[in-house]
């Protein structure tokens, strides 16, 4: 069954005179992960933000579960508990411990009791491997520990897709691993996810669908075998081009 959870139509975003976003169209069903790829500038990081609201779409349209979000009658707070955000930069509160964190959004935005609340964090922890930290503040921990905590608090209010900004980008290369076999677990329990990421492993390997964006124009997309080994547009394949060889020097 294709359970479309959410469907940009015709989306267009303009900063000023400057248009970052031309006429987007894409679905995202229940249980698919898509990786969107492309260099810095294509507009990947302003169609997520646009996905969950966090930058108002200039025109077209975004529905979850065929309501429009650009209604006036629709809640965004609400709304973003269905379409979680994972940033680049963690965003844990700093005064907060692990467990803290998790919590405060389900009791305060999903009136949750703190029992309940903390019982769904706790689990939530321990599947990504932080259990052993809810004690910890954002400062005691690594930046690949902080992160995965994010997505634990994520996960805690219950989404219906999780969005990803290119989630390992400020970590050390180190904690890289951690953070995306998290990710990829979560993908094999099912989770829906879109990802905006430039590891192309991860894309490659746990994708069920590939989108290329260049310029604020959805260039191509499908499956990852399809878009990364028979890509069918000369931006893409001098994209890939490019970015293999720059991470074959290394």
């Amino acid at each position: 069954m294709n359970d479309v959870i959410l469907e940009v139509q015709h989306l267009e975003k303009k900063f000023g005179d400057n248009t970052v976003l031309r006429d987007i169209n894409f679905e995202v069903s229940a249980g698919e992960v898509i990786s969107i790829i492309g260099s810095s500038g294509s507009g990947k990081s302003t169609l997520l933000r646009c996905l969950n609201l966090l930058e108002e779409p200039t025109s077209g349209n975004i529905l979850y579960r065929d309501q429009s979000i650009l209604e006036g009658h629709f809640s965004p707070t609400k709304y973003r508990t269905k379409i979680g955000m994972v940033f680049q930069q963690f965003n844990l509160f700093k005064n907060m411990n692990a467990l803290k964190n998790c919590t405060i959004g389900q009791t305060k935005i999903l009136n949750r009791s703190q029992k309940e609340a903390e019982e769904i964090a706790l689990k939530n922890l321990e599947r990504v491997g932080m259990d052993p930290y809810i004690d910890a503040r954002p400062h005691q921990l690594s930046g690949g520990q902080q992160q995965r905590v994010a997505i634990a608090r994520a996960l805690s209010m219950n989404p219906d897709i999780l969005l990803f900004d290119e989630p390992t980008s400020a970590l050390d290369p180190e904690t890289v691993g951690e953070v995306l076999e998290t990710m990829r677990l979560l993908a094999e329990k099912g989770l829906t996810m879109v990802v905006v990421t430039h590891e192309m492993a991860f894309a490659r390997d746990v994708s069920s669908r590939i989108m290329f964006m260049d310029e604020g124009v959805m260039v191509e997309s499908g499956p990852p075998e399809q878009v990364i080994n028979h890509p069918e547009h000369e931006r893409t394949k001098t994209f890939l081009k490019r970015y293999l060889s720059e991470n074959t020097t290394h």
